[in-house]
């Protein structure tokens, strides 16, 4: 790791990082390792590669470990994150594992602070392990997906709650301002809950989705009483609404949009990503589920995805 290579490319990053300074920053020992990333859901197969890769104490990876784990303790216990990871190739595919793995000790005793119970402290951070499934299927090799998107569950904003994802976060202004517009409540900058989906956990069936809704609006004024959010935001292509013209009404995905009052549309460079991984980007589409034929052949009729937003009361 070359950190004044780093500074070129990423002199604001690291100029924060510096402020951090160091931290009492652990990995377990490698023969203890393989069940500590068990617990957090890593594929067998990327736990030997990963304890292979285990950065060392007093070398330039360690450093930048160290400070990366700081920037999220730092962070423990808002809503905002701190800032983003950038994808450092450099570093190699597990970096960031290791990040996260460290972290690990200080968001557990955040959720017991909180009173938050082991299952659902678990059943979050196991998404690290989920992401790193993700990246397998669009890339075909082992490391993590968007290691930005776990910080939230690393300083405590983002929690699993069933089939479902919720983050505490802030109303966008773009979102608050067409929410205000319609009659709903919050404002740009208030607290809201954003509702995520994630992969490789099942049908997302109405009866499953009800449940998640259900513990979020018990769990986060439990948990977080100061923050009193007044509504659910999604931002998904599971919105686009233009999918309500190709799937049957009774559908997972058509029932999950209904809940929603939807808002603008934007573009999702990610869809085809999320439905067909590493084959996004074949010319020609695979066609094996009734989803899959459902977006190859709205693209090659000339036909747009979008993403779009939504918003529920709390």
């Amino acid at each position: 790791m070359d950190l004044s290579a780093l500074r070129l490319s990423h002199p604001r990053w690291l100029d924060h990082l510096e402020s951090l300074g160091g931290l009492d920053v652990r990995l377990p020992e490698p023969t203890a390792m393989a069940g500590e990333l068990l617990r957090l859901a890593v594929p067998h197969e990327d736990i030997g590669p990963a304890i292979a890769g285990r950065p060392q104490p007093g070398t330039p990876h360690w450093w930048l470990l160290e400070r990366c784990v700081h920037s999220l303790v730092d962070a423990m216990g808002g809503i905002d994150r701190p800032p983003r990871f950038p994808a450092l190739p450099e570093a190699g595919p597990y970096f960031y594992v290791h990040v996260f793995l460290a972290a690990a000790p200080y968001t557990r005793a955040f959720h017991r602070e909180r009173g938050i119970s082991a299952q659902v402290s678990a059943a979050t951070l196991a998404d690290l392990g989920r992401n790193m499934a993700v990246h397998r299927k669009r890339h075909g090799t082992g490391g993590l997906h968007a290691p930005w998107w776990f910080q939230q569950h690393a300083v405590g904003s983002l929690y699993q709650l069933g089939r479902l994802q919720f983050a505490r976060a802030r109303l966008g202004e773009t979102t608050g301002l067409q929410i205000r517009a319609e009659g709903g409540p919050g404002a740009p900058g208030e607290p809201s809950l954003a509702v995520h989906i994630p992969d490789f956990l099942g049908p997302m069936t109405p009866q499953a989705c009800d449940e998640s809704f259900e513990q979020a609006r018990s769990f986060f004024p439990r948990h977080f009483p100061q923050e009193k959010p007044q509504v659910f935001t999604c931002h998904s292509w599971l919105l686009d609404d233009q999918l309500a013209d190709h799937l049957p009404a009774g559908s997972n995905i058509i029932s999950f949009q209904r809940r929603f009052r939807l808002l603008h549309r934007f573009d999702d460079s990610d869809m085809l990503a999320f439905v067909y991984g590493e084959r996004a980007h074949d010319p020609e589409l695979p066609r094996r589920t009734s989803l899959e034929r459902i977006i190859a052949g709205h693209l090659a009729s000339g036909g747009t995805w979008h993403g779009r937003a939504g918003w529920i009361r709390v």
